[in-house]
């Protein structure tokens, strides 16, 4: 693998930040992955924890492609939050620890990795990729959404991404019960209150608090992990976890409602499910998505397909990659 990267001479990184783990890649100028790294995102200590998380990670990613991360064209980034491209911070991205304030993450990453670095926001960047190289392509317009810690989302119309004033696609904050519960961003009701991953666990804890049964903080400790992850959603409900199968439920619902609703607002034909949640669970999912989503639809006898994300986990690293500049 090593002397086929070094032979190709355009090699570019990506890095896909989310709230539980990072995957780094590097590329090939035809798009193969000929290095890769994955690890949990810190928990404590802040942005520079995280920065220092990523730094790693695609160092390991280079180490296996045969080069040093200042040889490669660039790094790109995928982050949750708000993510100033031409500043190179991320402001505001609650889903990571101890994120609240604006971070000059392209600064810091430069600095520790001697190559340019390109923000930009992790669900707008999948969707570049399922567009390029994935299950949007051939397809003229899509919505992706992005099943995860949190909810993100991303549209492509007529085969461009449409970014409106910067912070256009977040799904994951369309209100979808009127002074419903306590969303992240601070407001109420949002389709990530019910359907995204930390809201899923807040949820689960306090029931399991109450005295509800459930498997899910058992598989959790069993697995290693400081935090319920898609995997142990996943073996909890094929344990057939009551509590599980409940708030699993109460996404889907909620999933099915906004998505419908940004659907009536664009009459658009094809949605993509991302995240390392949405992928996880994938196509079965991805129907109960589509038959929660019908009764809302204007036109339920002109439903959207409803699909998964063909590149799976690597999806939000490729299209990170690239973001960055075929040639220097």
């Amino acid at each position: 693998m090593a002397e086929t990267a070094r032979g190709n001479g355009a090699l570019r990184g990506g890095i896909d930040l989310g709230g539980t783990k990072i995957q780094a890649v590097v590329i090939s100028r035809s798009h193969q992955v000929v290095g890769g790294a994955r690890r949990p995102t810190p928990t404590d200590g802040g942005p520079d924890a995280v920065a220092a998380a990523l730094t790693s990670a695609i160092g390991e990613a280079a180490a296996q492609a045969g080069v040093t991360p200042r040889h490669l064209l660039g790094v790109g980034v995928g982050s949750p939050g708000s993510v100033d491209v031409e500043a190179g911070t991320v402001s505001q991205a609650r889903n990571l620890p101890g994120w609240e304030g604006t971070y000059p993450l392209g600064e810091r990453l430069e600095r520790a990795l001697g190559c340019p670095i390109r923000l930009g926001n992790d669900v707008q960047v999948a969707n570049i990729a399922e567009l390029r190289l994935g299950a949007g392509h051939g397809r003229g317009s899509f919505l992706g959404v992005a099943w995860g810690t949190g909810i993100g989302g991303s549209v492509v119309l007529d085969g461009r991404l449409w970014r409106g004033r910067g912070a256009a696609g977040e799904i994951g904050h369309m209100v979808v019960v009127r002074d419903g519960a306590p969303c992240t961003c601070g407001r109420r009701g949002c389709v990530e209150a019910y359907a995204g991953r930390a809201a899923m666990e807040l949820a689960a804890r306090r029931r399991s608090d109450r005295g509800e049964k459930t498997v899910l903080f058992r598989l959790m400790k069993q697995e290693g992990r400081p935090r319920l992850t898609s995997g142990v959603w996943a073996r909890a409900l094929e344990e057939g976890d009551a509590l599980a199968r409940d708030l699993m439920d109460g996404a889907v619902a909620a999933l099915g409602a906004g998505i419908a609703s940004a659907v009536n607002l664009l009459d658009i034909g094809t949605v993509i499910i991302e995240g390392g949640l949405g992928v996880r669970m994938g196509q079965p999912y991805a129907d109960r998505i589509a038959g929660a989503m019908r009764p809302h639809l204007f036109l339920p006898d002109r439903a959207p397909d409803v699909v998964v994300a063909q590149l799976g986990d690597l999806g939000g690293a490729i299209g990170a990659a690239l973001q960055v500049s075929a040639r220097r």
